[in-house]
């Protein structure tokens, strides 16, 4: 894959287990901004609040796909730290991830991801770097 319009298909057809049983859907995908939503409902802990993993997998989600349209030709990103900060429950409806660049690089990018409620409230924010690692020219059988 060589073109952002080539990565986002990719992207958004083969979203990974996870993110389909999250219920994670990619919105927006271009190299300074990747939205995604995920539904409350099916994403909680005991006491009927958003888990805060599941904030954390959408985050790595859009940080991981905003890395992947800004990495070099022959690179691909692979995440290396992630941290988040829950500020606010939400209980119902649909979160909205967005991701927007802090830094890029050739070998290195990091994004910070607001993830807000229905009203716009900030329920998360995270932080992700994410390492552009050479792809082995080898071809895998």
């Amino acid at each position: 894959m060589t073109s952002n319009d080539e990565i986002a298909e990719f992207m958004r057809t083969h979203m990974g287990a996870l993110n389909e049983r999250m219920g994670v859907e990619l919105v927006e995908l271009a190299p300074d901004r990747v939205v995604a939503t995920m539904p409350v409902e099916g994403n909680t802990q005991p006491y009927g609040l958003l888990h805060g993993g599941a904030s954390v997998v959408l985050a790595e989600t859009l940080g991981s796909v905003a890395a992947a349209l800004n990495a070099p030709a022959g690179r691909f990103a692979v995440g290396i730290d992630i941290n988040a900060t829950h500020h606010r429950s939400a209980t119902k409806g649909l979160v909205t991830g967005v991701a927007t660049p802090l830094h890029l690089g050739r070998t290195m990018a990091s994004f910070e991801i607001a993830i807000t409620d229905e009203d716009g409230r900030r329920v998360c924010t995270s932080r992700i770097t994410c390492a552009l690692i050479e792809r082995d020219p080898t071809p895998t059988a």
